[in-house]
């Protein structure tokens, strides 16, 4: 069985399907695992699926420890404060840190990783599908798992082109790590100017570095390569400029930062998340983008409940992924909407009384935290 993508959906699902007897192997366009990027969360499912591969203790000690974040003017002026609670979730880690995790413990399993290499070209039939690599020589496996986000290749081999799925949202986003030359200890500040761009900043790895979040409008989507740093980098500064306060400072920083991770703002909406002997898992057939704020708990809860469908359907993958899609479009679907809604008031200027009042119902015990799927035992 091969995995494509070694990010969170890949090395989870890896995980599960090694302790079901399979042999999976996992592999991975880059040439080591990812670094840098933004810090990530949990909630409700997500955090059993850590819990039930022995990771929870594990991800707790990376636990960010954010505090709340200070949202400021064009001046540096404070004018309200975010609860840690509205983003930080249950548990916080930095999205590295956790691919390492998951990384090591699917490594633990007996988990084959092959590095710096990608699928080129699918052929399927009953037998199974016949695998094309960039760089190793073809290979046949019984099922391919597409985990290979949102630009993913085996949609594209498997499902046609990303433009019939990707749906825009009139945004883009940008991460990229400075150093923490505002002294913040634990905590955040961000600025926008309430109609067009929004910057933030929060201190990670103990206060020892910085990681710099943008979020920018654009009408329609850029003619940009995603390849492309310099291109990109003009871009952010040409978008934040105006922002006043620490801009200038935070976007130099785009200059000699290691890592910069540039995007539009999407969702992939698919009718099926399955042909033949083909299924995806996570950002590959649901991404339900950054503003859901869900997209690390759908690629754990996902990966976890297909490769529990695999096994429980003792082989007939038609009958799994079927199952695997039934019990997850709902929770893949609240999630997404929540996506489109971050979308639209992510740049309005905030107030306190907005926060605080959004406070008040991620308290309440009558929140409704959407559909979730039932995780097999």
């Amino acid at each position: 069985m091969l995995v494509s993508g070694g990010g969170v959906a890949g090395s989870t699902v890896a995980y599960w399907l090694s302790q079901h007897g399979y042999a999976p192997t996992v592999v991975e366009r880059a040439p080591a695992l990812r670094s840098g990027g933004q810090a990530v969360d949990f909630r409700g499912p997500a955090l059993t699926v850590l819990e039930r591969m022995g990771l929870l203790d594990r991800v707790k000690e990376r636990d960010t420890g954010i505090g709340d974040c200070t949202v400021v003017d064009s001046a540096g002026e404070p004018y309200a404060v975010i609860p840690a609670v509205l983003y930080a979730g249950e548990l916080e880690v930095l999205i590295d840190e956790l691919i390492e995790i998951l990384h090591d413990r699917a490594a633990e399993a007996g988990v084959t990783y092959r590095f710096g290499d990608s699928v080129t070209a699918l052929a399927q039939n009953d037998q199974g599908v016949h695998v094309t690599f960039e760089h190793a020589p073809p290979e046949r496996f019984d099922l391919v798992i597409g985990a290979d986000g949102a630009h993913s290749a085996v949609r594209r081999l498997a499902f046609g082109p990303e433009e019939a799925f990707a749906h825009y949202l009139g945004c883009y986003y940008a991460y990229w790590e400075a150093d923490n030359h505002l002294g913040l200890d634990h905590e955040g500040m961000a600025t926008g100017d309430g109609e067009t761009a929004a910057l933030s900043v929060f201190t990670v790895k103990d206060n020892r570095q910085a990681r710099v979040g943008l979020l920018f409008k654009a009408d329609q989507l850029l003619p940009v390569d995603r390849n492309d740093r310099t291109a990109q980098t003009k871009i952010l500064k040409s978008r934040a400029a105006h922002l006043g306060w620490q801009a200038p400072a935070l976007l130099a920083e785009l200059d000699s930062t290691a890592d910069l991770y540039f995007d539009a703002m999407v969702q992939i909406r698919m009718d099926a998340w399955s042909t033949g002997r083909v299924v995806l898992l996570g950002d590959a057939g649901y991404c339900a983008a950054p503003t859901s704020g869900r997209g690390t708990s759908q690629a754990l809860v996902g990966a976890y409940v297909l490769a529990e469908q695999l096994a429980a359907a003792g082989g007939d993958h038609s009958t799994a992924f079927a199952a695997y899609e039934h019990a997850m479009r709902p929770y893949v679907e609240h999630h997404q909407a929540l996506g489109v809604q971050g979308s639209q008031y992510v740049f309005a200027r905030p107030t306190q009384e907005m926060f605080d009042a959004m406070a008040t119902q991620v308290h309440a015990p009558e929140t409704d935290p959407g559909p979730e799927p039932l995780l097999p035992t």
